[in-house]
Order: structure tokens, then C-alpha cells, then sequence
């Protein structure tokens, strides 16, 4: 906690001008709408100074916990003290590179990129147009929807890597790109900061009518009028989560405020003033149920934080064997 409280001073003495909030309530910042107050959130405004940032809380031996939509997380009522937050917010830059493939960073919604990708007349993107994340999180668990994948269209990810505060820029094959999973998740220490797709020209009409199609798909099928985090389990192998869970008889299943969807089960919603253990105690019954009725184990797709989670500050050495440095670690840790 001292490192912790040292850390949030320097930055406030090095960048006198950033936007820092401080016992910030979570559920702000959650599409779950759940969450007591984190120690302090930092929006650095680029890149360049997300970088800084970094090297700052490296020095206090504080490693950042980087904040996107919290679409995909449960934080904990009683709030996190432990941690120090940097919000993807600012970094928003997003263009049509020379050869054509669209750049775009951390902070950028994947709705936003699908809509910049069809107005530019290039498909692919489709399937992203009500993902509610952002390319950052998309990243790291390559998220997908409709048959589509981000794995599909990433070129290379750029990203800096904690333990040796270094830029490095990694090529798709590299990835590590799985269901729900990448390389980023089991090294740990990456922070995204911005990435490259490739994709096919098509009519932007085309695109768009596509796009449409998904929207409304959704809107029938999902439970977007109530606060959620998406899929509250992975898709086990061979199985489809919603119809294990319904196949239970729990689909409508609640615990106080938390519900199993009544439109999906494979949701879990927050029907007004649910908790975080609400929701967690809803989750593993809904996992123990089905297991007895079918024997088969669902796995968490939401993270859930715990009040007292916190993060190390050093990591594995980067795999350098498949990391491309871009103009050289050390060039870039100085000038970023």
C-alpha cells in the first residue's frame, strides 16, 4: 500500500494535467454496473504519456491495471484498494494506413472500428459491430461473435511489456490466437496499445446491410436492455453454455438481484442493485448445477476480481523469439 500511495504521487507531480480519479466508484465503469470505489483510475492522454505512465509505476514496483469499457469484468463491491488503474480512454487514434489495412488503438471500440472499416468500403469487421469492448480487451481474448473472430483480420498487435518496459509489435501467426485466448493472457505484463487489421474491399452498402442483420439478431436474442458482461461462461468444448444451463431448469434462476437471462441463458443480468456476490454465488451455483445434470464444467468468461487482488510488478522475460521490436526496445522504452 506505501509503494501504492507513492506511486499516485509521482504521477500527480510528473503529470500535473492528467485526469486522475480517485476512490472512483466501479460500477461506473462496468457494463455489469457493479463495483465499490477503486484507489485511483489514470487517463493518460496518448500513447507517449501511457508509456511514461508505466515507467513511473515500474519505478514504485506497481504494475498497472489497464481499464477498458469493463465489459468483460466483475469488480467487487467492497472496491479496489490495491490497485492502480489506467483507463484506454484517450487512446482513440484510428486511419487508413498507405497500403490500405486500418490502424487503430487500445481505447477504440470495436463498434467504432467496424463502423470506420464499412465506411471505408472493407468487410470483415461485421461481427464486431455490438461487441460493446474495445480493441485492447478484444485483443487479448480475441473476441468474436457470429462465426467471426478478431484472429481473423489482426495483422500485428503493438504492445508494451511491463517487466522490461519495452515496445514490441507482435505478428498474428505469434498470437497465440485461440477460442476466447491469447498469448497476451498467459504471459502476462502486455499491455495493448494499438493494432493493425487486414481487410477485403466490398460495397459499404453490402457491409452495412450485414452489420444490420447482426444488430438485429442480437436485439432478438440477447438481453441488451438490462446491465450484463455478454457470456457469463465460455463455450465449452462440444457444448454450447446457454443450452447446458437451460437444460438445467435455471434459466430464470436468481440469487437476490442477479438473474440467469430469461431471454438467454447464457447471460447473467443485474436486474437493479445487484451485487458482485450476488453474482459470483449465482455463477458457481449455476456451475455445480450443471455439472451434476451433465457432467460437464463451465468456465467463467467474465473475470472476477476479488477485493483484494493486486499484481505483481515483474513477469516472465518477453518472448523475444517471437516479439519484433519496433525501432528496438530500448529506443522506444526512452522515447515513449
Amino acid at each position: 500500500m506505501e509503494n501504492l500511495e507513492l506511486a499516485v504521487r509521482a504521477v500527480k507531480e510528473a503529470f500535473p494535467g492528467m485526469k486522475l480519479l480517485e476512490q472512483e466508484p466501479m460500477s461506473a465503469h462496468s457494463s455489469f454496473r457493479i463495483g465499490g470505489p477503486a484507489r485511483v483510475i489514470a487517463y493518460p492522454q496518448d500513447v507517449t504519456s501511457f508509456s511514461r505512465l508505466c515507467s513511473i509505476l515500474k519505478e514504485h514496483h506497481i504494475a498497472p491495471f489497464i481499464l477498458g469499457n469493463g465489459t468483460n469484468i466483475l469488480f467487487p463491491d467492497e472496491g479496489l484498494q490495491n490497485l492502480f488503474l489506467v483507463s484506454t480512454e484517450n487512446l482513440q487514434k484510428i486511419f487508413l494506413l498507405p497500403d490500405g489495412a486500418i490502424y487503430a488503438e487500445a481505447g477504440v471500440s470495436l463498434a467504432r472500428l467496424s463502423m470506420f472499416a464499412q465506411e471505408n468500403g472493407l468487410k470483415g469487421l461485421e461481427f464486431a459491430s455490438g461487441i460493446p469492448g474495445t480493441i485492447g480487451g478484444g485483443c487479448i481474448m480475441n473476441a468474436g461473435a457470429y462465426g467471426g473472430e478478431l484472429k481473423d483480420v489482426i495483422e500485428s498487435v503493438v504492445f508494451l511489456y511491463v517487466p522490461d518496459q519495452g515496445l514490441y509489435e507482435m505478428l498474428n501467426a505469434d498470437c497465440g490466437f485461440g477460442y476466447r485466448q491469447s498469448i497476451f493472457q498467459k504471459t502476462g505484463g502486455c499491455l495493448i496499445l494499438s493494432a493493425v487489421f487486414r481487410l477485403e474491399p466490398d460495397d459499404p452498402e453490402a457491409i452495412s446491410a450485414r452489420m444490420r442483420e447482426l444488430v438485429e439478431k442480437r436485439r432478438a436474442k440477447q438481453p441488451l436492455d438490462l446491465p450484463s458482461a455478454g457470456s457469463a461462461f465460455r463455450r465449452p468444448e462440444g457444448h454450447y453454455a446457454a443450452a447446458l444451463i437451460e437444460g438445467a431448469g435455471l434459466k430464470g434462476f436468481r440469487v437476490g438481484n442477479a438473474q440467469v437471462s430469461e431471454k438467454h441463458a447464457g447471460f447473467v443480468v443485474n436486474l437493479g442493485g445487484a451485487t458482485s456476490h450476488e453474482v459470483y454465488d449465482l455463477m458457481m451455483e449455476v456451475r455445480s448445477t450443471v455439472y451434476q445434470k451433465s457432467g460437464v464444467t463451465l468456465e467463467p468468461e467474465v473475470m472476477i476480481l476479488p477485493p483484494d487482488y493486486h499484481l505483481e510488478d515483474n513477469g516472465p522475460p518477453a518472448p523475444r523469439n517471437r516479439i519484433f521490436p519496433v525501432n528496438g526496445a530500448e529506443d522506444a522504452s526512452e522515447s515513449g
